[in-house]
């Protein structure tokens, strides 16, 4: 039986985002999973998968706002900007108060033009960028536009800064940290990360791989779903009656008069069952753009 819904995976530290779809693949007993956005291999936490024809999700989530919580260490960059690259230098004493760090950070907030780390997945002329850094290969990245809307430093303990932040899509928290360093001239690097939410995903949400093992050995991968009315909570929701589902079915337009406002309607059948999201197409008249279920 094809399982169709919508998870949120606590990502291991060590592991691919694409490991963890593919290890979810295994348990789940389905091929078609995908994920809402990929975590470094070092970082842990929210890694929301869509499963089966959920799928056709993705599409709404390709600029999400993410959440982080982390730690920089002080002294010394390195290559990837993380704690799993080279040393560019050796490391360096550092004394330095929340105070200074907190007034560096100030520099991070808003919109602000940032350069990739070398080692990401940007695409120099149709090739990775890690690929050539790994072959020691000249990456030249241009800075791109992002959005850092929160970046609060919690607390300094000797060489390591405790931070929290929100972004916009494409933002590189490694790239943060990296130039942080630069900024206080004494170089930096991203020690920890965990990703705490993704649109509206939520760390509390998530399951550990062993808990998704667990319930998939008792045949309760159901109670590990997001409710389905809870996604997208920005697009309003209708109950479709018979009527209107039969219409969705075979592709006609239906007429839902009290949501003649909005461009996006969620169509459900039941409480729990997403049928469709339907797009305005003129008045109240929407038309069954991406179809859930048949």
């Amino acid at each position: 039986m094809s399982l169709h819904g919508v998870m949120v995976l606590d990502k291991p530290s060590g592991w691919t985002s694409h490991d963890a779809v593919a290890k979810a693949r295994n348990l789940l007993g389905e091929r078609s999973i995908g994920h809402l956005g990929t975590l470094d291999p070092m970082a842990t936490g929210v890694l929301p998968l869509v499963i089966g024809r959920m799928t056709r999700l993705s599409q709404f989530y390709e600029d999400s706002e993410k959440a982080y919580e982390g730690t920089i260490r002080l002294g010394f960059a390195t290559d990837s900007y993380d704690a799993d690259g080279d040393p560019l230098d050796p490391p360096r004493k550092v004394k330095v108060t929340l105070e200074q760090v907190a007034v560096a950070a100030e520099a991070f907030v808003g919109v602000i033009a940032q350069t990739p780390p070398p080692f990401s997945a940007k695409k120099i002329k149709g090739v990775p960028a890690y690929k050539l850094a790994r072959k020691k290969r000249e990456v030249d990245l241009q800075p791109v536009e992002v959005e850092v809307k929160e970046f609060t430093l919690t607390g300094v303990d000797g060489d390591l800064c405790g931070f929290h932040c929100r972004v916009s899509a494409g933002t590189y928290v490694r790239s943060i940290a990296h130039e942080l360093g630069q900024r206080l001239g004494v170089g930096a690097h991203l020690a920890s990360l965990r990703r705490t939410a993704v649109a509206e995903f939520l760390l509390e949400d998530a399951h550990t791989l062993d808990q998704l093992a667990e319930a998939a050995s008792h045949g309760r991968i159901d109670d590990l779903l997001i409710h389905l009315r809870r996604i997208l909570p920005g697009v309003p929701s209708v109950t479709a009656d018979e009527d209107a589902l039969g219409k969705i079915r075979h592709g006609r337009t239906v007429n839902l008069a009290e949501f003649s406002r909005s461009k996006w309607v969620k169509v459900f059948a039941g409480q729990s069952d997403l049928v469709c999201l339907a797009s305005r197409v003129a008045g109240s008249l929407f038309h069954p753009k991406v179809v859930l279920i048949g």
